[in-house]
């Protein structure tokens, strides 16, 4: 892969990240594959970034025909093979290390040596993921954040493994689609996620010990600190059974009681409240 030849993009993966992530590389001209494992997934996968445009197009950023080439530009698929011919891939399947593994060894046999293979995810670590290929130095985690087409940051994630040349290489891509990339070593939660999700913790820990309101949190974070959105509604967004697997690797990586997941976080995972996607967290969502 080169600056001037990665015109070709793979992505593994049709759901939230994967279609955002190929909507992306299609609206930076890059013509994009992008696989799952079911038809019905991929034709989701497909709507879903037809809508996004849609609402660009409403919006008078782009014109419809200028939809119809974007939307042009991927193709959708459930056989990996179709895959043999990009430049770089992209897994972004769900966020299960063995998943991502067995996904890996498949690309591994498929894809030449040279061709840089990315992982978008948020907590695994690069180093483990890339053991499995033949040639872990073209390797790396590219984190990208949800949602995808209005966030403009990529946190490009350097395993033990993962050589010079493929870091160059995947920041002059992030760029290339009109993100900005940060650059992390690989440890636990990267650089984000290690300063957002131990705020988000203690913000629950603040609501515990009855401090203050879930609303007078919020208000203050916003308010006072300039937050889009507080942390507890955050939390609800992004859904308190995965804000507890986060800390919950974050102490066990770092072997420190300043990770502990908060006990009231623990008890509403337990009563199954998670937030936005169970209709009950901090707020309620009826």
């Amino acid at each position: 892969m080169s600056t001037s030849t990665a015109t070709r993009i793979g992505v593994i993966g049709a759901g939230t990240m994967g279609n955002g992530i190929a909507q992306v590389c299609a609206q930076a001209g890059l013509q994009v594959k992008m696989v799952d494992i079911a038809d019905a997934a991929v034709q989701r996968g497909l709507s879903t970034v037809s809508k996004s445009l849609d609402r660009l197009v409403a919006k008078d950023k782009i014109s419809a025909a200028e939809k119809d080439a974007i939307v042009g530009r991927i193709a959708g698929g459930t056989d990996y093979a179709a895959l043999a011919d990009c430049d770089l891939v992209i897994e972004a399947a769900t966020e299960n290390v063995a998943l991502k593994l067995k996904i890996l060894k498949q690309l591994d046999e498929l894809l030449g040596e040279k061709v840089v293979i990315a992982t978008n995810t948020s907590s695994i670590s690069i180093t483990q993921l890339a053991a499995v290929v033949r040639n872990p130095g073209r390797f790396i985690g590219m984190h990208f954040f949800n949602p995808v087409p209005v966030m403009g940051l990529v946190e490009l994630i350097r395993g033990l493994q993962t050589d010079d040349a493929t870091h160059t290489l995947s920041d002059a891509f992030v760029r290339h689609i009109g993100k900005t990339p940060v650059t992390a070593r690989n440890s636990p939660g990267f650089v984000v996620n290690r300063i957002l999700c131990p705020m988000i913790n203690e913000a629950i820990f603040v609501l515990q010990e009855g401090l203050a309101t879930a609303e007078d949190i919020d208000a203050g974070m916003r308010l006072g600190c300039n937050h889009p959105i507080g942390p507890l509604a955050l939390a609800d967004m992004i859904g308190l059974d995965t804000m507890l697997a986060v800390m919950e690797v974050f102490y066990e990586g770092f072997n420190d009681p300043k990770y502990r997941p908060a006990p009231l976080l623990k008890e509403m995972v337990a009563a199954g409240r998670l937030g936005r996607k169970s209709g009950r967290g901090f707020y309620s969502y009826a």
